[in-house]
């Protein structure tokens, strides 16, 4: 049996390649993919070749422990249906809806245990999100939010409104969130957020004064740039944490830590989901953290943030939209037919 395979091949080029599938292995299982979710932080890393050369691409991902080069095959947020099961798969797997961390393909071959199966009544346009639904969870468990705090994040991408609609459950005194774009300030606004503001007015100084005068407890940078790091300096509090969930790959900024950073005692923190925080890791492991990010898929219903539906053969326009129109898309999805 073929498949097609989205394939980066260099800076702003990607191509479906078509491969052979091999034969199904005793514990593997054939998934046909109906959606997948296109990640607008990294893989636009990775499409704009803006990646570090000597980094993995994920070890806890399989197939993924290669160094970041052209060619790559990469994305993780597969939501499908199993069509064939190998000799020591339980038969009911099949017709299964399921999950998998997986790239953009038209089908796939996994270990079954590899699967998730949605939870019951769960779309698979909302499972797709359980990459970022995972993400945010680790993000507010390092953060840590307490009791009566202002709380600030920077960017409402999708793992900001993620980060946000978790945050509105604790009772929090002030929380404010940033964006350039109008789409996602709507949709943070629609959270129910304290204040969101435009990340690109030339007053936000004062703007995020008016609204924190005391500054930020708590500051979340999901920006995904460098630049948002002054930011985020600027308008926490003394003693108070910084906690950066972006990954910039390549991209640098100079920041500036001679000034208020200097006698602030604030902590900088960094959060990948890879990995849990060692404080927590003795109660806390992947598939805990697994079982609250579905249950806060079925509480935050993140499928309105798809502003896309791009079928997969057209993939390299879903990519072209995300580099050069950001401002028109919170979500994009690939359709597969």
């Amino acid at each position: 049996m073929k498949t097609h395979i989205l394939t980066f091949t260099a800076p702003h080029r990607v191509e479906l390649v078509t491969r052979d599938l091999p034969p199904l292995a005793e514990g593997q299982v054939l998934v046909q993919t109906l959606l997948s979710a296109i990640s607008p932080g990294t893989e636009m890393l990775v499409y704009r070749g803006q990646f570090p050369r000597n980094m993995p691409v994920d070890a806890c991902f399989p197939g993924m422990s290669d160094a970041f080069h052209y060619p790559l095959s990469y994305g993780y947020a597969c939501a499908g249906k199993v069509i064939d099961v190998g000799k020591q798969v339980n038969p009911d797997w099949k017709g299964k809806l399921v999950f998998a961390f997986q790239p953009h393909a038209a089908h796939f071959i996994t270990p079954a245990a590899s699967l998730m199966s949605l939870p019951q009544g769960m779309l698979p346009e909302t499972a797709c999100f359980l990459p970022n639904a995972e993400t945010a969870v680790n993000l507010v468990q390092d953060a840590a939010p307490l009791l009566g705090e202002r709380a600030l994040v920077l960017g409402q991408g999708v793992i900001g409104l993620l980060t946000a609609a978790l945050l509105r459950r604790f009772p929090l005194e002030t929380l404010v969130t940033t964006d350039f774009y109008p789409l996602r300030r709507a949709a943070s606004q629609a959270l129910g957020v304290s204040a969101c503001i435009d990340a690109a007015r030339p007053d936000l100084t004062e703007a995020l004064r008016q609204v924190l005068p005391s500054g930020a407890d708590l500051t979340l940078e999901v920006s995904g740039s460098p630049l948002a790091l002054d930011t985020a300096i600027e308008h926490t509090a003394f003693s108070g944490r910084i906690v950066v969930g972006s990954w910039y790959g390549e991209k640098t900024a100079a920041i500036a830590l001679g000034g208020k950073f200097h006698r602030s005692r604030i902590q900088l923190l960094s959060s990948q989901v890879s990995t849990i925080q060692p404080a927590l890791s003795g109660r806390w492991d992947k598939t805990r953290r697994l079982r609250l990010a579905w249950k806060a898929l079925a509480e935050i219903q993140p499928q309105r943030w798809v502003t896309h539906r791009i079928p997969f053969g057209q993939a390299d326009e879903a990519y072209r939209l995300l580099d050069e129109h950001p401002q028109e898309t919170i979500q994009i999805l690939l359709e597969y037919p």
